[in-house]
């Protein structure tokens, strides 16, 4: 297993800690904490390489659904949910992915925040500031309860 697959594990087993999903929250990216992945780490907002705009949408889609990366680069993503529901971006590989969807199915109103994550409220825009440290095909998703499920995923390139 992977060591954010335990630490969601974790946060479900400290259930009175939990909070409800559906509270919208985003920390700025210069209040995350340095945070390494199998996709990449916390990106530092002042060492940002580009910025990318990302749509998330009630169509259960993002646009754009591909992103490319070089590696090393660090983006700022610029996530807007131009929806009437909460949508969230949350990175990671393929099956760290999977995982989370089916804890979040599980146990749908857990709270998780991570430098890799933007809940953004109906209206509102989030950031990621993310450095992509290996090659290879990296994922978001949308892991909101039926979201996932309904195909709101895109992939990151990284070459």
């Amino acid at each position: 297993m992977t060591r954010i697959f335990l630490a969601f594990a974790a946060l479900v087993l400290a259930a009175p800690l939990v909070h409800a999903h559906g509270d919208p929250h985003t920390k700025p990216a210069a209040a995350q904490p340095m945070v390494e992945t199998d996709f990449g780490r916390t990106g530092d907002p002042k060492k940002v390489s580009r910025t990318v705009r990302v749509v998330m949408s009630d169509r259960m889609r993002f646009t754009p659904a591909v992103i490319t990366a070089k590696k090393g680069e660090t983006l700022k993503l610029v996530v807007k949910n131009s929806g009437a529901v909460l949508h969230e971006m949350v990175l990671g590989t393929k099956a760290e992915l999977e995982a989370h969807a089916e804890l979040m199915r599980k146990f749908p109103g857990m709270e998780h925040d991570e430098p890799f994550m933007a809940h953004v409220a109906p209206g509102r825009t989030g950031e990621i500031a993310w450095q992509f440290t290996k090659t290879g095909e990296f994922y978001y998703g949308c892991l909101i309860p039926g979201h996932f499920e309904a195909g709101m995923t895109g992939k990151v390139i990284v070459k």
